[in-house]
């Protein structure tokens, strides 16, 4: 689909491919089903392009649930079918606050020769939008001086009345460089040709999927917005034919004409201290090595700062209200490592497990591949399962978790304490990660060994002792990961909550790498404090040492009072951010 129709109107190509098959939008498979028969998981090793990679049974057995949402809808993926599976590198992953996420994407903008796609769901004047933005003016300065013109797409989740007509909206220049996106207008980059769209369909199909693609070439999948926020986040470089995958569902997200198109759609993929990077004083590397060393030597003790003092300073510049380090001190060997080398000798088996947006508030749109991926790793998984995410309340999730309990599968799992609670708390969202918790506590049998296997924490930053909630908007952490037996780990935008399993459009890619998801185990206990300090009490509540909840906890309300504090939590959330 590349090659051949990237110059027609995407949504047309789909049409003429894949719309003479009847589509079921809301199919909900059985909730006790088998693992995938012999036959399926043969039919998934056939649907990957593999080269000389061999994908695992636990990896091909997520597939092939996934792949059989494509019966109800071929585009459930969002992705043409024969690109969902492939292979390719990872040089780096990225486990650091939001700036320092936005630092990478920066460097591989301003090292494009071709083109450019980046998406997010939240755009807003920030650190994050300024490195952008003086990316885009620096290439266009690298891309005259070369005597060339760049192609950026550039796409974020925007509701408005124009939605009913339209999800998705083209920006004009007046739009796009307002005070509001402060994107750089086109006489500031003059060797760029840049298209902006919005993309939301009404009611709550939200783009939440985050990803930035250079020359098709390098694809980053990601957890962050572009925004300034205390959050911890995670982001994958991956390369060679993968990002043909990622490219692939870029142009079904746009879905319009593009102009100018995209020159890349001709080529293949390609098959393989220092002073800080800021918006104020940009220090562009010219490779990936180059800028683990320059992000690492930020985060480096000097003859005035411990390292527990350099991490609570980065930590703190996002921060509202900045606080003081109550963490232990950090060890020299243990110091926070943003930037992860994650290159393997050898691509790995990948797969993009995604979903597309669904509008109406209802919850009939389950049976998409992210859920299906999720689920079926939980399921089949034999010895544990770590999960970190923002959220934890979708009711199958909860039901899957309790089944692998009971089979004796260990899972761990970290969420944000007061993540969302406003809108987590509102009837028919799931419920806030406290709620949900002590609800799975409370429904293991008090005498087997569930309650032991079960293993629940509160994310604690790396300079802190304790969680901290979200409303005091100082140490958050909104990293996806899912890893099952160690050896398949996916990795995106899809939280594990309801608006995520049911409505958002979202971007995962499933990796098959026992080495990789040691790596990323590592990074994510390296850079936070959760494993020390975070773990909840037998109710499913964290507590301090006198036995109370940290401060900020919510309760347990009734349904109308949860309706009450839900809207008038998210009517102050949407205040502030200046959508009222």
């Amino acid at each position: 689909m590349v090659s051949e129709h990237v110059l027609t109107l995407c949504q047309k190509a789909i049409q003429q491919l894949y719309g003479h098959f009847k589509k079921d939008l809301g199919r909900d498979p059985d909730e006790h089903r088998a693992a995938p028969s012999p036959q399926a998981i043969e039919s998934a090793r056939a649907c990957g392009r593999w080269a000389s990679t061999e994908p695992g049974l636990l990896f091909l057995q997520a597939l092939a649930d996934s792949l059989a949402c494509l019966d109800a809808d071929p585009m459930a993926g969002m992705v043409s079918p024969p690109l969902m599976a492939s292979h390719g590198t990872m040089p780096l992953t990225a486990i650091a606050p939001l700036a320092d996420i936005i630092r990478h994407c920066s460097n591989l903008i301003v090292r494009a020769e071709r083109e450019i796609f980046f998406m997010t769901c939240s755009w807003a004047p920030s650190v994050a939008q300024r490195l952008i933005k003086d990316a885009l003016i620096e290439l266009s300065r690298r891309a005259g001086a070369r005597g060339q013109r760049v192609m950026v797409k550039m796409m974020y989740d925007k509701a408005s009345l124009a939605s009913i007509v339209d999800p998705r909206q083209p920006l004009k220049p007046d739009s796009f460089a307002s005070p509001q996106t402060q994107l750089p207008p086109p006489d500031t980059v003059p060797n760029l040709d840049v298209e902006v769209m919005t993309l939301h369909q009404l009611l709550v199909g939200t783009l939440h999927a985050k990803l930035c693609i250079v020359d098709r070439r390098i694809a980053a999948i990601m957890s962050n917005n572009v925004e300034d926020n205390p959050n911890m986040e995670m982001l994958t470089h991956v390369e060679g034919p993968i990002v043909d995958s990622v490219y692939d569902s870029a142009l079904i997200t746009w879905g319009h004409h593009l102009n100018p198109y995209l020159p890349s759609h001709r080529f293949p993929t390609a098959q393989e201290a220092l002073p800080e990077h800021t918006p104020e004083d940009p220090h562009y590397d010219e490779d990936v090595s180059g800028e683990v060393v320059r992000i690492q030597s930020c985060y480096s003790a000097t003859s005035s700062e411990t390292l527990l003092q350099v991490v609570n300073r980065r930590l703190n510049l996002a921060a509202k209200s900045p606080i003081e380090p109550t963490g232990p001190s950090i060890p020299p060997g243990e110091e926070m490592t943003p930037y992860l080398a994650t290159r393997t000798t050898r691509p790995v088996p990948m797969a993009l497990v995604s979903r597309p947006p669904y509008g109406s508030p209802d919850s009939r749109n389950i049976n998409v591949p992210q859920n299906e991926a999720w689920l079926s790793l939980i399921r089949n998984a034999k010895r544990d399962v770590f999960i970190q995410t923002p959220d934890l309340n979708a009711e199958p999730l909860i039901r899957s978790i309790a089944a692998a309990l009971g089979r004796g599968v260990e899972v761990t799992y970290y969420v944000c304490f007061g993540y969302n609670d406003a809108g987590e708390v509102i009837p028919g969202q799931g419920g806030t990660n406290d709620q949900a918790a002590s609800a799975l506590m409370a429904s293991l049998p008090e005498d087997g060994p569930e309650r032991r296997l079960l293993k629940i924490y509160n994310y604690v930053g790396k300079d802190q002792d304790h969680p901290i909630h979200q409303c005091f908007k100082a140490r958050t952490c909104h990293v996806k990961l899912l890893i099952a037996d160690g050896v398949v780990g996916v990795q995106g935008s899809g939280n594990q909550d309801t608006q995520s399993w049911l409505h958002s459009q979202e971007m995962n890619i499933m990796v098959d790498s026992q080495e990789i998801c040691a790596q990323w185990r590592d990074g994510i206990e390296r850079n936070q404090n959760t494993r020390l300090f975070g773990r909840v009490a037998e109710d499913g509540i964290w507590r301090d040492s006198e036995g109370q909840p940290g401060e900020g906890y919510m309760g347990n309300p009734g349904r109308f009072e949860a309706l009450i504090k839900g809207v008038s939590g998210m009517l102050r959330k949407m205040k502030s951010a200046g959508n009222i």
